[in-house]
C-alpha cells in the first residue's frame, strides 16, 4: 500500500500529490491518503471516481482525513 502524507498542506497540494501517487501505482494498487485540509475529503474522492478509481474508505479522526483508493 502506498501512503501519501498531506498533513499540513492545503488545496491543491493534497490532490496533486494523490494524483502523482496514483499515476505511479500499478492497476489495482491501494493508495492511502492522509490529509487535514477539509477540502481533501471532498476533492480527492470526487477526482478518484471521475478518473475511474475506486474509493474504498473515507474516515475522519481527530481532524485527519484518511482516504483509501484502489487504482482502476
Amino acid at each position: 500500500m502506498k501512503k501519501v502524507d498531506c498533513i499540513g498542506l492545503f488545496c491543491p497540494m493534497p490532490l496533486y500529490m494523490t494524483r502523482k501517487a496514483v499515476e505511479e501505482a500499478e492497476k489495482g494498487e491501494i493508495i492511502e491518503v492522509l490529509a487535514d485540509d477539509p477540502a481533501a475529503k471532498k476533492d480527492i474522492p470526487e477526482w478518484a471516481e471521475r478518473m475511474g478509481h475506486e474509493v474504498l474508505e473515507i474516515e475522519e479522526k481527530d481532524g485527519i482525513y484518511r482516504i483509501v483508493i484502489r487504482k482502476g
